[in-house]
């Protein structure tokens, strides 16, 4: 009896155990998934999930708390919540659902986007297969048996085979070689703009590379699919798989990477001086509107396949290369040369070399050009359109028309006239180029020539060079020496005027001097003069007084030789006088101490006189023939007239007493 109660009580035990082994705890930061193990409705038809309460996983979830199962029927999962980290995205995979049609490649889920609702998300026709639709950053409460999330760090999910987890972490590696677990940011200070490849939708048509902007107008695009951010809605509009012609501009952008990949590329940048010829590989096939004379291709306008009419100006421009090309144009002046191992900054002239001539006296210089173009930012389409780009412009039709035109050039002309008449040609060549370059709608602004230069190898222009240099030498030569000259005069010009300022005191000074002495002469001069005149006043005074008193003694000379009786007697009485005189001079007694006679004494003495008396005027006698023939004396000599008109002016000019007036 012991023995069956014992045997009740662990049987009562076991029942109470088996009751309580019903009672399911879930922590709040778990979920519970619960399996039915057996059902009396049976198993489900088909998939993952019993909807109906058949036996399998059931769709809706134990949150956390207690909850009571019956035993044996349930067995229940404790599953982590899903949490996508702060700027992060979470993909999802459905086990179950509708399969995908054959043109999709992920799930559709417009009505059953809540990943939540197992049970509405198959209800509302939710697909198998990964998913469009994306998980923001949260927590989520998801069934992991019916849904799989790949986040960056952890592939939430119920494992139910060893061989899901192998593919569901390929799927992980996928997606985070897209970098898909974080949005798109494109920032503004990197210039690049995204290019959108779109992996889900119907194909594009035949021939067509790009897919069209989804929508009539570019700029409504956002209503329609929110910048590629809602595949639904991109698909509903009609978006086409394949690489999309709208592009992603600066901002973030959540993605799903499985539906489309972005690429970033730069912007088109348009530098100043330059504009953008946009060749178009989309688009319509539109009208040519170069006209009928134009027939180097076709001009579009703007959005048609071809070559715009319309160039992108300087700027920048979210241009998707991939759906075009944009030829870049320079529109200021450029320069191109003709020289080897010149090349300028846009590379256009790379490849060009100095144009080999032939002249007219048979030398082969090498003659360097450099010529200056400028394209007209209307005409640079008509440009691209004739040539595609400017280098091959420049390598296919300048460089054979430059060569040809300077060889013609150099054929009629010697070296030397070449090198003296470099400035006539290069007018003569801008002017004739300038129609030519024209014709290719390119305006010509300048041809520069260089110095012609010998070949490898040929000597022959060296020597004619080094001759001209020789000559110029010389004449520079000449001009030197001249110059030489020309300074050496001025410098002594300039020693002689820096000494002549040392000296300048001194010149002064006797400068000063010589004019003293000059004026001092001049002085001297007058004095001399005035001196000479009243001298020469004087002298005319004494010789008049002397001439008046001369004559004054020549007439009374004159008249006391009348009042002797004549010359004669006048010269007996000078010699007389003169004979008196010496004999008073040598002292020599005239009467003789002793008186001798000659007896003749009684006569009274006047017959007696002395002997030398006697002798005396006896010699005078004879010398001066006093006695006439018959022994008298002559009678008185008449006056001379002019000694009577000079008695007759003495006497007017003499005095009441006789005195002759005093001489001036």
């Amino acid at each position: 009896m012991l023995t069956g109660s014992l045997v009740l009580v662990g049987f009562g035990v076991l029942v109470v155990l088996i009751l309580l082994s019903g009672v399911r705890y879930i922590p709040n930061d778990r979920v519970g998934l619960v399996e039915k193990r057996f059902s009396f409705r049976g198993s489900i038809k088909g998939g993952l999930i019993a909807k109906h309460g058949e036996a399998g996983f059931a769709p809706d979830l134990l949150r956390g708390g207690l909850h009571y199962l019956l035993p044996f029927q349930y067995l229940v999962y404790r599953m982590p919540l899903v949490t996508i980290p702060q700027g992060k995205i979470g993909y999802v995979f459905a086990r179950d659902g509708h399969a995908l049609a054959p043109m999709q490649t992920l799930a559709s889920n417009v009505a059953a986007n809540d990943f939540q609702d197992a049970l509405g998300f198959l209800n509302a026709g939710g697909q198998k297969g990964p998913q469009r639709q994306i998980l923001r950053e949260g927590t989520y409460a998801i069934n992991l048996a019916q849904f799989v999330v790949v986040t960056e760090g952890h592939v939430y999910f119920l494992p139910l085979d060893k061989s899901e987890e192998q593919n569901f972490k390929a799927m992980a590696m996928v997606i985070a070689q897209r970098n898909g677990f974080e949005p798109i940011v494109i920032r503004g200070s990197d210039d690049l703009i995204g290019i959108v490849t779109v992996h889900d939708g119907a194909s594009l048509a035949q021939g067509e590379i790009i897919a069209p902007v989804v929508g009539d107008d570019p700029h409504t695009t956002l209503t329609y699919h929110n910048n590629f951010q809602d595949p639904e809605a991109f698909l509903r509009a009609g978006g086409l798989r394949g690489r999309q012609l709208q592009v992603l501009v600066e901002g973030t952008y959540y993605v799903n990477r499985l539906f489309a990949t972005v690429e970033p590329v730069p912007k088109t940048i348009v530098e100043v001086g330059h504009v953008g010829v946009v060749v178009s590989y989309t688009g319509q096939r539109g009208d040519d509107v170069s006209g009928d004379a134009y027939r180097h291709g076709e001009l579009v306008k703007s959005g048609e396949r071809g070559v715009s009419t319309e160039p992108l100006l300087p700027g920048k421009y979210a241009f998707n290369t991939y759906a075009g090309k944009v030829i870049m144009v320079p529109t200021t002046n450029f320069i191109l040369k003709w020289t080897k191992g010149e090349t300028g900054s846009h590379k256009l002239d790379e490849n060009l070399s100095e144009v080999s001539l032939i002249t007219k006296d048979a030398f082969e210089p090498s003659l360097p050009l450099s010529v200056v173009v400028h394209i007209d930012y209307r005409k640079a389409p008509l440009v691209i359109q004739r040539f595609g780009d400017v280098k091959k412009l420049v390598e296919q039709t300048l460089d054979p028309m430059v060569a040809a035109f300077f060889k013609n050039v150099g054929q009629t002309r010697t070296l030397i006239q070449l090198i003296h008449d470099r400035s006539a040609i290069q007018d003569q060549s801008t002017l004739e180029m300038r129609e030519k370059f024209k014709r290719y709608n390119l305006e010509l602004e300048e041809v520069l020539i260089g110095t012609p230069a010998s070949s490898a190898g040929d000597q022959a222009i060296e020597q004619v060079l080094a001759q001209l240099r020789a000559r110029q030498i010389a004449e520079e030569q000449v001009e030197t020496y001249a110059r030489q000259e020309r300074a050496a005069v001025k410098e002594r010009e300039l020693k002689e005027a820096q000494a002549r300022a040392q000296k300048q005191t001194h010149l002064t000074e006797s400068e000063l001097s010589i004019q003293i002495e000059s004026n001092q002469g001049k002085a001297a001069y007058q004095r001399s003069v005035q001196e000479a005149s009243r001298i020469r006043a004087l002298a005319e005074a004494e010789a008049e007084k002397v001439s008046r008193i001369g004559v004054a003694e020549a007439v009374a000379i004159e008249e006391q030789v009348r009042a002797y009786g004549g010359p004669k007697f006048q010269v007996t009485r000078e010699v007389m006088s003169r004979f008196a005189d010496a004999i008073a001079q040598s002292k020599v007694d005239v009467v003789p101490k002793v008186l001798m006679n000659n007896g003749a004494a009684g006569n009274g003495g006047q017959q007696s006189g002395s002997v030398l008396e006697s002798l005396l005027m006896l010699m005078l006698s004879d010398r001066f023939d006093t006695k006439d023939a018959v022994g008298k004396l002559p009678e008185a000599a008449p006056r001379r007239p002019e000694a009577v008109a000079l008695q007759s002016q003495l006497r007017t000019a003499m005095g009441k007493n006789g005195t002759p007036p005093a001489a001036t």
